[in-house]
């Protein structure tokens, strides 16, 4: 940007002002002059006094234009730049501030407003940036630091079987879940950068939902976990089959984990005024009102002690898959009672 401020004055304007006026005053003289009988002595005299005059007319018709243009252009496009170079320079909370000094909108107002909300846009953006680049730092350092730990645990010389055998199960699941979370977050970002387009099928969503049930039968027995299924026959859908096992998979997941030895899990399939309903209730420890508001959020956890086993990308990608299969999620939940998931097609 030019830092240098232009002057008020404009030799240049001033020449193409007075030429201007000149032209006009010189073409009005010679229709008044073409229907008058001046004398040619009387003409001469006056020359000189009209010419002063344009001369001086054009000096005040430049400075009135220099001021309009100072006022209505130079101060606005000023703002707008200082805020343009903040913005360039990575300070996305820079503002425009307001352009002008009169009531009434133009189009240095819109300019504004559009630059102002572009810059929030673009601090929202460099916010989730920065917590997703947190968060999985977060998450990858956990299951690294166990591999490392537990790695320089087996290499004593004294170990028993038992203890070695105990700390590589420790290695393996640590691995597994360094893997499902690489795995997640380049699901989640194709799904967010629309490189996944659902491959839509007519199936039975009960059969699927009962295959998806099956999977955490180990689950279920270790944890003395009463099931109870409410399932509709002859459910079909028009579906991405495979992008919905996503879904069933990560709220039964959370059903069960959050879910005490002794609880209950109920999984609901109906037919409802031409709607299709699926629910996952629990009787878990619920969530509150404020991790509800956030509970589809990337690597957002309720648990913040992580005492619990996820990276809270499960939810993530169960939104955006609902999302991308046109059909809506809700979620309902009480503290110490439980949390009921509904997917709605």
């Amino acid at each position: 940007m030019d830092k240098k401020t232009r002057s008020i004055f404009s030799l240049k304007r001033y020449i193409i002002i007075f030429l201007l006026i000149a032209f006009v005053v010189s073409c009005s003289f010679f229709l008044f002059l073409g229907s008058m009988n001046f004398t040619k002595e009387e003409i001469q005299a006056n020359a000189i006094l009209t010419f002063l005059n344009v001369l001086f007319l054009s000096l005040i018709f430049c400075l009135i234009d220099g001021i309009q243009r100072k006022i209505s252009i130079e101060r606005p496009v000023k703002k707008i730049l200082k805020a343009t170079e903040e913005l360039a320079k990575g300070n996305f909370k820079a503002r425009v501030e307001k352009v002008r000094l009169i009531h009434g909108r133009n189009e240095f107002d819109v300019i504004a407003e559009n630059i102002n909300k572009m810059a929030g846009e673009l601090s929202g953006i460099e916010t989730l940036r920065t917590d997703f680049v947190s968060n999985v730092s977060h998450e990858l350092k956990t299951p690294l630091s166990v591999i490392g730990n537990y790695s320089t645990m087996l290499q004593a010389k004294e170990l028993s079987d038992e203890k070695r055998l105990e700390y590589a199960v420790a290695i393996s699941n640590a691995t597994s879940r360094l893997s499902e979370l690489v795995t997640n977050i380049l699901k989640l970002n194709k799904l967010e950068n629309q490189q996944i387009y659902p491959d839509k099928q007519s199936y039975d969503l009960g059969e699927q939902l009962a295959e998806c049930i099956i999977g955490f039968e180990d689950v279920w027995e270790k944890k003395n976990i009463e099931l109870d299924t409410d399932i509709d026959d002859n459910v079909i859908i028009n579906a991405d089959k495979e992008l919905l096992s996503l879904v069933w998979n990560n709220l039964l997941s959370n059903a069960f984990k959050f879910t005490d030895e002794g609880g209950t899990v109920k999984v609901s399939l109906k037919k409802q005024a031409g709607k299709v309903v699926a629910t996952v209730s629990d009787t878990g420890c619920g969530i509150s009102e404020e991790t509800g508001k956030h509970i589809f959020d990337k690597f957002y956890q309720g648990d913040t002690s992580h005492a619990t086993k996820g990276n809270g990308l499960g939810l993530a990608l169960v939104k955006r898959v609902v999302d991308i299969c046109g059909a809506d999620i809700s979620v309902k939940s009480t503290v110490g009672q439980g949390t009921t998931f509904t997917v709605t097609f």
